[in-house]
């Protein structure tokens, strides 16, 4: 029933369209023709001027042209439509297709993709964040000095298309970032973390294309005849459309880790590896607990949570909006424990106190370079006590969201709001202003 009632208005609207619809060029040749009266009634030149002779008129001001020619709309041609849509429209929509999709269900990719065309703003939003914690990130990690720093900034990095969670329950945290063991865990994570959506053969000719088609555009601007050209020639299709080229370009750059299956495997695979401090020796996490320092929050949480971070568990990238704050923290927590550590490498402090330092020299630079992996061992109570972790970080967050949040949120705004409004904005300038001004309107409104 539902289907009869949506299919009986399609049908209703297009009769209402057919029987409604203003000729302009009908329109614009009776008032030339005195039908509507002569002098100033109304008849502009190319620029908009009003006329005393409407003979020679190139458009009609807004009050005669609902007079003139109705409130309607122009009717719909098919030609004009399959012309314009595939030389200016059609390579813009090929161009959707090289946007970075993850998510294992369909339809999450099909909302993302019109989440991306409906929302320009949030995609360019989503894209300077992503590119802006890259180097927040870095320059956060560059003031610690212990192993796997950079692994760790690639990881952290690759990690903000997921639900990024941190622990450190049982000093899980403290022992994947101090023992030796799990050097290799981050290693092996960076691995199989590689397979990024990066630039391909079809991507290229994608970009070409649009490239090509809006040169075509610009061309035809110059050498066309715009005063005697009643429909808009693409240029404002285009630019109305520019905006989607730097999103894909910049995602195409970044290479965002967004395919939700080889992510989560990825993270389930490098934690069966990883290693934690007892009492006695280090062991394989799993062989202790079903807690994880670094894990992917997939629908573990509560039910009234798994609402309310729907977006946040979509792994594709126009959703790091949603991620931002919960990777910030659980960045932040990460840095923590590497500053903690690294302070007591700089003082040349073992994590077992019975043990004596051991300095192990760098063969080019004669300096001491990392820890030996005997400072570096001990048990889960010396772990915890080698990197104190303030529970509720008043002391390393400065604010409760985390460090430089706003300034990266007003800076992500502000360059998503030029970008959108730089390219539509633009469009609707050269609709407008093509000869004769304001003529090219009823094709945006009706009169």
């Amino acid at each position: 029933m539902r289907y009869r009632w949506l299919f009986f208005i399609v049908l209703s609207s297009l009769h209402f369209t057919g029987t409604n619809a203003t000729k302009f060029e009908e329109c614009l040749e009776s008032v030339k023709n005195g039908t509507w009266g002569t002098g100033k009634i109304g008849a502009t030149d190319i620029q908009g001027n009003v006329l005393e002779d409407v003979s020679q008129a190139k458009g009609v001001t807004y009050g005669l042209c609902v007079t003139a020619c109705g409130s309607g709309q122009e009717p719909f041609k098919w030609s004009i439509f399959s012309q314009q849509f595939s030389s200016w429209l059609l390579p813009w929509l090929a161009l959707v297709s090289q946007l970075p999709f993850g998510p294992t269900d369909r339809l999450e990719n099909l909302e993302s993709v019109v989440l991306t065309v409906g929302s320009p703003m949030l995609a360019a939003y989503s894209l300077a964040l992503t590119v802006l914690n890259g180097r927040w990130i870095t320059r956060r990690f560059s003031k610690h000095n212990y192993p796997n720093i950079r692994n760790a900034i690639r990881v952290l990095s690759s990690l903000q298309q997921a639900p990024l969670r941190v622990a450190n329950e049982g000093a899980l945290l403290a022992s994947l970032i101090i023992l030796p063991q799990n050097d290799e865990w981050w290693r092996e994570l960076i691995e199989w973390l590689a397979h990024p959506h990066t630039w391909s053969i079809s991507a290229a000719t994608s970009i070409a294309w649009v490239v090509i088609a809006y040169i075509f555009t610009v061309i035809d601007s110059f050498t066309g005849d715009l005063a005697e050209a009643i429909n808009a020639n693409g240029q404002g299709v285009g630019s109305l459309w520019l905006w989607l080229l730097p999103i894909v370009i910049g995602w195409l750059q970044i290479s965002p880790k967004c395919d939700e299956v080889r992510v989560r495997s990825a993270v389930e695979r490098a934690n069966k590896i990883a290693y934690t401090a007892t009492d006695t020796h280090p062991v394989l996490v799993k062989e202790r607990t079903e807690e994880r320092a670094i894990h992917l929050a997939f629908g573990e949480e509560h039910d009234r949570d798994d609402v309310l971070r729907r977006d946040e568990r979509i792994t594709a990238p126009i959703y790091n909006y949603a991620r931002f704050l919960p990777w910030v923290q659980a960045v932040e927590k990460v840095s923590e424990v590497f500053g903690a550590a690294s302070e007591r490498y700089h003082h040349h402090e073992s994590v077992d106190p019975g043990i004596e330092w051991v300095g192990m020299g760098d063969r080019i630079g004669g300096h001491w370079s990392k820890p030996h992996e005997r400072n570096r061992v001990g048990s889960v109570a010396q772990v915890a006590d080698y990197c104190p972790v303030d529970p509720y970080h008043r002391h390393t967050f400065e604010s409760r969201w985390g460090p430089n949040v706003f300034s990266r949120i007003v800076v992500a705004s502000a360059l998503a709001f030029m970008l959108q409004w730089g390219t539509v904005g633009a469009a609707f300038i050269v609709v407008y202003h093509t000869p004769t001004t304001g003529e090219q309107w009823p094709y945006l409104l009706p009169c």
